[in-house]
């Protein structure tokens, strides 16, 4: 999705390259098994989006030393071990288009290397001898698994607001999104109205990808996602589509996704895959997403205009491109 950032037509391979060291030194262990899990989930690839945030926004303001690649490795780090243990949770089989790492390792294995890539992540921050940081990622962690139990609350739950549904997905993907930007812009001595217009760029991005990952569970296919079709509607969880249909579709679709959320079953996926593509759910949930993305580009305005900033607004874009 990033050939089209003209800034990283030229340079995001490097970079990624100077994060992958990073992260392919820091996974190794002593432990047999933690390396091996930790390098093939790492190896599964990914789009790295949390991690080329961080560049951005360092980059933006000037800054390109070894600690912001240290940092962008970290994200990635924490992003790893979260999907490690969402994998546990939601039983997951395939994750990127490949066996899950609790399905090759079992779940015990993963939530433990999961557990480790979490505390490799802290050793990175204490390494880039900022108190902030260290603050603010300890913030951002402790919110990120808020979130996650706000999920697991939620599964089933045929009553939840927009507004809660939004809560539990800036809560649960796009603070690390806001995190990761924001670690960057402190790294390059961000004036404060430039590292809080890089925070709001961050949580307004991982809202509209999070948004168009929801929309891509029932337009999507298993090559394009990287999961099986239909993950959420069988672990009973009351996506933006499913929320717009039970407060706005016909009388017989909102009773159709209620009971399909509350007992969780992929059997249900074609009847309630019907109903969204007969409603206005998916262009309304890409409205929704196309509005955090106008937010993420108006944040840039409080940057210098530059060819980083510009790759920034691009990769907002893209975060809704994607879908065609």
């Amino acid at each position: 999705m990033l050939e089209h950032l003209p800034y990283f037509q030229r340079h995001l391979e490097a970079d990624l390259n100077r994060v992958n060291q990073v992260v392919n030194r820091a996974v190794q262990s002593d432990v047999a098994l933690i390396s091996q899990i930790g390098t093939y989930i790492i190896a599964g690839g990914g789009k790295r989006l949390r991690p080329i945030i961080t560049l951005l926004s360092g980059k933006a303001l000037g800054y390109d030393e070894d600690k912001l690649y240290a940092l962008a490795a970290m994200v990635e780090f924490i992003h790893t071990s979260t999907l490690l243990h969402d994998d546990v949770v939601d039983e997951s089989e395939l994750r990127r288009g490949r066996a899950t790492a609790n399905n090759l390792f079992g779940n015990a294995a993963a939530v433990l290397v999961g557990d480790f890539l979490y505390t490799r992540a802290f050793q990175l921050m204490v390494d880039s001898g900022s108190m902030k940081i260290l603050a603010v990622m300890a913030d951002a962690t402790n919110i990120i698994a808020e979130g996650e139990v706000m999920q697991l609350m939620n599964i089933g739950n045929t009553d939840i607001t927009e507004a809660e549904y939004l809560r539990v997905i800036q809560y649960k993907t796009a603070k690390l999104f806001e995190a990761a930007a924001q670690v960057g812009a402190i790294l390059a001595g961000a004036t404060p109205g430039q590292e809080q217009a890089l925070k709001d760029y961050g949580m307004y991005v991982g809202t509209a990808f999070q948004i168009i990952d929801d929309v891509l569970d029932y337009s999507g296919d298993v090559a394009q996602i990287g999961k099986n079709v239909g993950d959420d509607l069988a672990e009973g969880k009351p996506t933006l589509p499913l929320i717009y249909l039970m407060q706005q579709g016909s009388a017989e679709a909102a009773a159709d996704v209620r009971h399909a959320l509350q007992n969780a079953d992929r059997s249900y996926f074609d009847k309630i895959h019907a109903h969204v593509l007969a409603s206005d759910a998916l262009p309304y949930s890409i409205a929704q997403a196309q509005t955090a993305v106008a937010g993420a580009v108006a944040c840039l305005d409080a940057l210098p205009d530059n060819e980083v900033t510009q790759a920034m607004r691009q990769l907002a874009e893209e975060s809704v491109a994607r879908l065609s």
